[in-house]
């Protein structure tokens, strides 16, 4: 099976389509959740597990298992340098360097490498920030989530859209204000669940069964702080992780906007409302680092046209302010935040 080449979804039958769009999200809760997806799917709960090892194996899956969620259970920011052309690589080695450095991309702008900084305490994030400064040289413009209006990587890829969620209705989104401080209250057993989780769930007939063995718990206590989690929101999702580059989705951009601030919150709900938007979320404004933007969205396709597309129609009908488009250009670093320092602060 070739991913790139898109003759992936030929050697995929019903059943596997509906495993691939189905459950990224909403896995039963269950001592046995894939006996529940068979049931579903009518078939058999060998081969509910075997099609989900197999769609892994062979990249349609990242992973199986909870998507954490960050800025709930740490202190995140999304941050940036200018780093000049000579010196890039030696920035990114020391950006990349740091254990809570879980995202870094190259962005065609000015302010051109992007990463992403998540730990246990504020103190220590912006601890991290400040020795990035001073080992670098280079301020860092510092950018943390202050509203989400809608925020999921979660669309169907077993199709023929141009960009993510085009054959999505609109989706209902509202302003959710988020701390820059770790709110979550963590029991042990949930610090030690978020720790053994942090990289997937075993693909067994049984991963929450595995999962409490593994932290010494009893299976139903285990399911029940699952679902507190999920309440709490330090999850986001529990399922099927699909691997959206190498389905198609590969083509994406992070447009930037100047929003009038009375107008945040009515223009964010209504863009982050839209099939087409991946992302959108309000960040601070840094004036005096010449940084005026304060709403990011973004959209991913299969096509840059496609995704252009969108951008102007984002501009000419919902968001008509000033605005720049940020292409992501090269992957520095991409990994799951790490719990293993964040949840023992």
């Amino acid at each position: 099976m070739s991913l790139q080449s898109g003759d992936w979804r030929d050697e995929i039958d019903d059943a596997d389509a509906a495993l691939i769009d189905g459950y990224q999200s909403d896995f039963p809760i269950a001592e046995r959740p894939f006996r529940v997806v068979a049931d579903d799917l009518g078939i058999t709960e060998t081969d509910a597990l075997q099609r989900v090892e197999r769609l892994r194996d062979e990249g349609v899956f990242r992973r199986f298992g909870a998507v954490l969620n960050p800025p709930v259970i740490g202190s995140s920011t999304l941050a940036a340098v200018a780093a000049p052309d000579d010196r890039f690589d030696e920035v990114a080695e020391v950006v990349n360097g740091y254990r809570q450095v879980n995202h870094n991309y190259r962005r065609d702008h000015e302010w051109n490498m992007w990463f992403v900084v998540t730990a246990g305490s504020r103190e220590t994030r912006d601890r991290i920030i400040a020795e990035i400064e001073d080992r670098t040289g280079l301020d860092v413009l510092v950018l943390p989530m202050l509203t989400d209006y809608y925020i999921d990587l979660e669309f169907p890829v077993v199709n023929t859209d141009r960009f993510a969620r085009e054959s999505f209705a609109e989706t209902d989104a509202s302003a959710t204000r988020i701390s820059e401080d770790a709110a979550a209250d963590l029991s042990a057993l949930d610090r030690r669940l978020l720790l053994e989780i942090q990289d997937g769930f075993p693909l067994s007939a049984t991963p929450y069964r595995d999962v409490a063995d593994a932290v010494g718990a009893d299976v139903a206590d285990v399911l029940a702080a699952i679902e507190g989690l999920l309440a709490d929101g330090c999850i986001k999702r529990i399922g099927c992780v699909v691997n959206h580059v190498a389905t198609g989705f590969d083509s994406n951009c992070m447009v930037v906007w100047d929003v009038p601030d009375e107008k945040l919150d009515e223009w964010g709900s209504t863009a982050g409302s839209l099939p087409y938007v991946t992302l959108c979320y309000h960040r601070p404004r840094r004036p005096e680092q010449d940084w005026p933007y304060n709403l990011f969205t973004m959209i991913h396709g299969r096509e840059s046209a496609a995704v252009d597309e969108k951008i102007d129609e984002l501009a000419d009908e919902y968001l008509p302010c000033e605005h720049e488009r940020l292409y992501s250009t090269e992957t520095l670093k991409q990994t799951g935040a790490r719990y293993d320092e964040i949840v023992g602060e």
